[in-house]
C-alpha cells in the first residue's frame, strides 16, 4: 500500500504550484526539459510577484537603483537591468495532459473545479440518448517524446444499469457529438458492449469484455511501436490498436444523464503497474545497446575495454593532467603485464610525452578554478600572448567571471556566519568571551577589526575593478554583452548576493568550469589541435543522437546517458 502521509504531502505539492511528474516518466529526458521549462516560469513568476515589475528589490523601471545612496557610495554609474531567465518554447516542449478541457467539450457535460471529474448533467430524450454522445478532450495532446503515455478513468456512477461511457483518444477535429472511435482518426473502448472502435461504428471483441460503475479502464499508447493498449482494474489487455499517427488528445464520451468519471492523468497513483511496462521497454533498448558491437567503431579495431582506456587517457592529455595520465598509462602497461600468458612476449607500454603546453594549461585551469582569473589571465598572456586577443569573447568572460570572484569573496567576508576568529566561526565558541578578557577577547576583536579593513579595501577595488569593466566594454554593441554586464553589476545591489535566488547562481563556483574550459578549448585551437578531446566528442554526438532517436517517441526517449551511467556498478571501499 502507497505511504498516505508521502501521497498528500507529493498531491499538495501539484495543487501548488500545478506540475507533476507521472511515475512512469520519472528520470525521462522528456520529464527533465519539462521541468526545466516549468522551473525557469515559476522563477519568472516568483521574481514578478516579489517586485511587481519583474525586478528584484531596489531596482526601479528605469534601469537605475531606487537607492541612490548606496549607488554613489560604490562609485559606478552604470543602468541596471535584471531580465528573467529565458523560458524554453512551449513547441519544444510538449506540456502533459493536467485536465479536462472546458472548452473543449459537448455542453451538456459538466466540469469539476480541478478539472478532473466529468459529469453528464443535462436531461435528454431517448432517441438523441440513441444517437448523439457527449464527449470532451484534454486539455493537451499526449507526447510522444514520453515514448509511453499512460492515464485512467474511474467510473463514479452508481447506477447499475449498462453504461455508455467509451474511453479513448482522437485528433482536435473530431466532432464531440460522437463517441471515440466512431469518428476518423478517433479510438475507442466501449463500456455497453465491450468492443473497440477504431475510426467507425463498427467495433471488435476485445479482451476486456465491457465494463461499468465503479471500473478503473486505463489507457495507453506506446509511441515506440505505434500501439494502443487499455487496461481495466489493474489488469493489462492485449494491443487494441496498431499504427497510431497524429497528435492525439485523451477523450470520453458518454450518452445518458448522471454518468460521472475521474481521470488520472499521472497526479497519483495508477493502479496498473505502468512503471513495470516502461521498465520493460527500458531494459529492451538496453539489451539492444549491449549486443552492439563497437570493434569496427574505430581502426584498428580494438576491445571495448582498451576503447575505453583509450579515450579516459586521452582525455587526461587533453585536458592538462600530464601526471594523472602517466600513472594511468603505467597502471594499463602493468595490468596487460600481469595477464601477459607468454612472459617471453614484451608488452609494449604507452608513451606519455612530456607536454609543456599541458603543463601550461593546467596551471592557468587550477588558477580559474581556485577563483583567482587574474592570475589565469596573466598566465595566458605570458604563454599564449595571441590567445586573448583572438578570442575577444573569451576575454570578456574572463573578466567578468573576475568581477564575479570579487563580489563573492566581498560577501564572504561581509556575511557574519563566514566569519573567523583564529580558525573557528564564532558560533563554535561558546561562552569563551569570560575565560580570558584581556587576552582571546582582544584577539578577537583584532581579527575583526583586520576583517573589516580587508573587506574595505576589496569593495573599494571591486569597484575600481567595476568602472574598468564597463569603461572597456561599454561600447560593444551586441545585446548579449550588454546583457552580461547588466547581470554582473546587479550583484551589487543585493545585500547578501550569496543568499539571494537571483544572484547566487551567478556567483556558483560551478561557472568558474564553464570558464576554464571555454579557455582551455581556444588555447588548444590556437596550438592547431581539436579544442574537444575523443571523449567529449562521443558523449556530444551520443547526446545529438538520442535526440534523434527520441523524435516522434522511439527508442531514445527510453534512456538517458545519465541513466545507463547511473547502472555501472560502484567501486566498493577497501
Amino acid at each position: 500500500m502507497p505511504n498516505e502521509d508521502a501521497e498528500n504531502v507529493w498531491t499538495n505539492v501539484y495543487k501548488k504550484n500545478g506540475f507533476f511528474t507521472p511515475s512512469y516518466l520519472r528520470g525521462s529526458n522528456y520529464m527533465q526539459k519539462l521541468e526545466e521549462a516549468h522551473k525557469a516560469k515559476q522563477a519568472q513568476k516568483e521574481t514578478q510577484q516579489q517586485s511587481g515589475n519583474g525586478l528584484p528589490a531596489g531596482v526601479t523601471t528605469t534601469g537605475s537603483l531606487a537607492n541612490k545612496t548606496p549607488a554613489s557610495h560604490l562609485g559606478m554609474t552604470y543602468d541596471l537591468i535584471e531580465r528573467a531567465p529565458a523560458v524554453e518554447d512551449d513547441h519544444s516542449v510538449p506540456p502533459l495532459p493536467t485536465r479536462w478541457n472546458k472548452d473543449d467539450k459537448h455542453g451538456a457535460l459538466e466540469v469539476s473545479a480541478d478539472g478532473q471529474e466529468v459529469k453528464y448533467a443535462a436531461t435528454r430524450h431517448s432517441r438523441e440518448q440513441d444517437h448523439e454522445t457527449c464527449a470532451i478532450r484534454a486539455d493537451h495532446p499526449m507526447p510522444w517524446q514520453a515514448g509511453i503515455y499512460y492515464f485512467e478513468v474511474t467510473l463514479l456512477s452508481r447506477r447499475r444499469d449498462e453504461t455508455t461511457v467509451c474511453i479513448g483518444f482522437s485528433a482536435k477535429n473530431v466532432h464531440l457529438s460522437r463517441p471515440p472511435g466512431w469518428e476518423p482518426e478517433s479510438w475507442g473502448y466501449h463500456g455497453d458492449d465491450g468492443d473497440i472502435y477504431s475510426g467507425q461504428n463498427v467495433g471488435k471483441a476485445y479482451d476486456g469484455s465491457s465494463f461499468g460503475p465503479q471500473d478503473t479502464i486505463g489507457c495507453g499508447i506506446n509511441f515506440r511501436t505505434r500501439e494502443a493498449f487499455f487496461t481495466k482494474n489493474g489488469q493489462d489487455y492485449k494491443t487494441a490498436f496498431r499504427d497510431i499517427k497524429g497528435d492525439l488528445y485523451p477523450t470520453v464520451g458518454m450518452k445518458k444523464p448522471g454518468e460521472h468519471i475521474r481521470v488520472n492523468f499521472g497526479q497519483t497513483r495508477f493502479i496498473f503497474d505502468i512503471d513495470s511496462m516502461v521498465k520493460g521497454e527500458q531494459a529492451k533498448i538496453k539489451a539492444a545497446i549491449n549486443r552492439a558491437s563497437i570493434e569496427k567503431l574505430v581502426s584498428p579495431p580494438m576491445g571495448e575495454t582498451e576503447l575505453i582506456q583509450q579515450l579516459v587517457l586521452q582525455f587526461l592529455q587533453h585536458d592538462g593532467y600530464v601526471e594523472t595520465a602517466r600513472a594511468f598509462a603505467e597502471e594499463i602497461h602493468a595490468e596487460k603485464q600481469a595477464l601477459q600468458i607468454d612472459q617471453r612476449t614484451p608488452v609494449p607500454g604507452i608513451n606519455i610525452r612530456d607536454d609543456e603546453d599541458a603543463h601550461h594549461r593546467q596551471r592557468i585551469r587550477r588558477a580559474i578554478l581556485e577563483g583567482d582569473v587574474e592570475k589565469a589571465v596573466k598566465y595566458t598572456q605570458v604563454y599564449y600572448p595571441r590567445v586573448l586577443e583572438d578570442n575577444y569573447d573569451v576575454y570578456f568572460k574572463l573578466r567578468c567571471r573576475s568581477f564575479i570572484e570579487m563580489v563573492r569573496k566581498s560577501a564572504e567576508l561581509s556575511n557574519p556566519s563566514s566569519k573567523k576568529s583564529n580558525g573557528h566561526s564564532l558560533d563554535d565558541i561558546p561562552n569563551k568571551m569570560d575565560v580570558d578578557e584581556n587576552g582571546f577577547a582582544d584577539q578577537m576583536e583584532e581579527d575583526g577589526l583586520e576583517s573589516q579593513i580587508d573587506q574595505d579595501e576589496l569593495l573599494s577595488k571591486t569597484i575600481e575593478y567595476g568602472q574598468s569593466l564597463e569603461a572597456e566594454f561599454r561600447d560593444d554593441p551586441r545585446r548579449e554583452i550588454t546583457k552580461t554586464l547588466h547581470e554582473v553589476y546587479s550583484l551589487i545591489a543585493y545585500p547578501n548576493p550569496l543568499q539571494s535566488k537571483e544572484a547566487a547562481p551567478l556567483l556558483d563556483r560551478k561557472g568558474r568550469v564553464a570558464v576554464a574550459e571555454e579557455l582551455n578549448s581556444a588555447i588548444l585551437s590556437s596550438l592547431g589541435k581539436s579544442s574537444r578531446s575523443a571523449l567529449e566528442n562521443l558523449y556530444g554526438q551520443t547526446s545529438v543522437l538520442l535526440d534523434y532517436l527520441r523524435e516522434d517517441g522511439g527508442p531514445g526517449s527510453f534512456i538517458t546517458i545519465q541513466s545507463v551511467i547511473d547502472e555501472i556498478p560502484k567501486s566498493q571501499p577497501f
